[in-house]
């Protein structure tokens, strides 16, 4: 059924649905990769699509920034759309001087500075929920890069509700074992144990906090194809 942010009817999208924060990222991955794609969703330039990969029905569908985006979009996809797996094909900034820009990271967890989950969770103020992926979708992607011969580093994310961080809170978790930044990862985690479904985020290193590197948008839209053939290629799998 159509919701406010979603115009799909139900059963266009695939059980299993691959996430990027920008909708041209989806769009890249639905030409260069899915055949027969059909735009299902357009709704605010939210773009999303349904196509095959390799005779798999796979769905591409953008969410935007931040928790509140994802949480809308994940919270749809599992409970209004029926899908069992999304996989977030996104950004992230390298807070540790062992990344590197491109490198893939799968987040094996979550810290956040988001009240986007104890707001939701009153009763559980002053305790702190630590969302985890999918074991089985984080194995397989592993198990996947190895046999695509991809590199692949597994470790904890720091979501960040805030892009410019005038406190520098991002480089104090990366001092904590934090690999990196992003926005999002936290939300579809939570969104899926809700649910009780899986996901998994996946990030591709587009700049380094440490070092001030980055990479412009035109290449994050569509140089990502490492983690994108990762996720396409673990997709198929479940």
């Amino acid at each position: 059924m159509a919701t406010a942010q979603n115009e799909a009817s139900k059963g266009d999208f695939a059980k299993t649905v691959l996430m990027p924060g920008d909708p041209l990222r989806s769009k890249y991955v639905a030409e260069n990769y899915l055949e027969d794609a059909k735009l299902v969703n357009n709704v605010r330039g939210i773009q999303g699509y349904t196509g095959t990969y390799k005779g798999k029905r796979l769905s591409v569908m953008g969410h935007g920034m931040g928790c509140p985006s994802i949480g809308i979009y994940a919270y749809e996809m599992f409970n209004s759309y029926d899908a069992d797996h999304i996989i977030r094909i996104g950004s992230a900034g390298a807070v540790n001087e062992n990344l590197k820009v491109r490198d893939v990271l799968a987040a094996i967890g979550a810290c956040t500075s988001s009240n986007f989950i104890s707001a939701q969770y009153p009763e559980l103020a002053g305790q702190h929920y630590a969302p985890t992926p999918s074991y089985r979708l984080l194995e397989t992607a592993v198990n996947t890069a190895r046999e695509l011969d991809k590199k692949i580093v597994v470790g904890n994310v720091f979501t960040s509700d805030h892009f410019y961080d005038a406190n520098g809170a991002a480089v104090k978790w990366g001092k904590l074992g934090c690999l990196a930044v992003e926005m999002e990862i936290a939300a579809l985690y939570f969104c899926a144990h809700q649910a009780g479904k899986e996901a998994l985020g996946l990030c591709t290193i587009s700049d380094h906090v440490l070092t001030g590197e980055e990479l412009p948008p035109d290449e994050r839209e569509k140089t990502f194809t490492d983690m994108m053939e990762i996720a396409l290629e673990t997709a198929i799998k479940l």
